[in-house]
């Protein structure tokens, strides 16, 4: 097995001809167009590009909240696009995480019931010590009794991570998450997602378009004209920030 091949057999997600269009004939837009793509286990990976480049329409396909047009994609071992919606909600549910601009907690929940929400409704006990171990890294222990409306807007983002992470799935999806955060806060978070990787397991793949937040991340996928057109390892904000001007964002 070659070392590409060996890396998508691998890969937490990935597509294969993945492609993505809306309307038809002359009204046609190509989001997705023909897209190659795998997400390795143990990697944070961010995805850029200029608006309108279907980097969100890549991650939505990925993750099985919309489908495609043609090409497959796969969690795991799993072939999405062979799931009908109640295979997928449950795939969803059991082996995908979600982190949103919004955080979407429930008001009226405690941080912990905010946390553990997800695995109730999946009628899953949380493991205790790995939703420990979570609380420890993000530093929420003493504010497990507040609610939403109690935590600053960086606890609130933390609990959504921890929310994500608490049913140990196979890829954690996030969407901008920083984008309602200060930039200290948002570094923190950044830090945390860097955490998670390392010392969790995770694999975490973010959709941003800020350089300073792919940064932090393993892995860069630049996409444009809803294609894959580069990508950088160990990035820096400044080589992002180089990239993305070459891509004429």
């Amino acid at each position: 097995m070659n070392d590409l091949t060996d890396h998508f057999a691998s890969a937490a997600a990935r597509s294969s001809g993945a492609t993505k269009t809306y309307g038809s004939g002359d009204t046609e837009v190509r989001a997705l167009d023909n897209v190659d793509v795998a997400f390795s286990k143990e990697q944070f990976t961010a995805i850029m590009g200029p608006s309108g480049s279907g980097k969100s329409t890549l991650m939505h396909c990925i993750a099985g909240l919309d489908e495609l047009t043609s090409g497959k994609v796969y969690i795991g071992d799993t072939d999405l696009t062979e799931l009908n919606e109640r295979e997928l909600t449950l795939l969803r549910r059991s082996q995908i995480g979600f982190i949103f601009q919004a955080y979407n907690l429930v008001p009226t929940l405690n941080a912990l019931e905010n946390i553990t929400l997800p695995l109730d409704l999946a009628g899953l006990e949380p493991d205790p010590l790995w939703v420990d171990r979570i609380l420890e890294v993000v530093s929420l222990t003493d504010r497990l009794k507040h609610r939403p409306t109690e935590l600053s807007g960086g606890q609130q983002q933390r609990v959504a991570v921890s929310r994500a992470l608490a049913s140990k799935p196979k890829i954690i999806f996030a969407d901008e998450p920083t984008g309602n955060l200060d930039s200290k806060t948002g570094v923190e978070i950044l830090e945390f997602m860097q955490l998670a990787t390392k010392e969790l397991q995770q694999t975490i793949v973010m959709v941003t378009h800020d350089p300073v937040a792919a940064s932090f991340s393993d892995r860069v996928i630049f996409l444009a004209d809803g294609q894959v057109v580069g990508e950088l390892l160990e990035p820096t904000a400044d080589r992002v920030l180089d990239q993305m001007r070459n891509l004429g964002s």
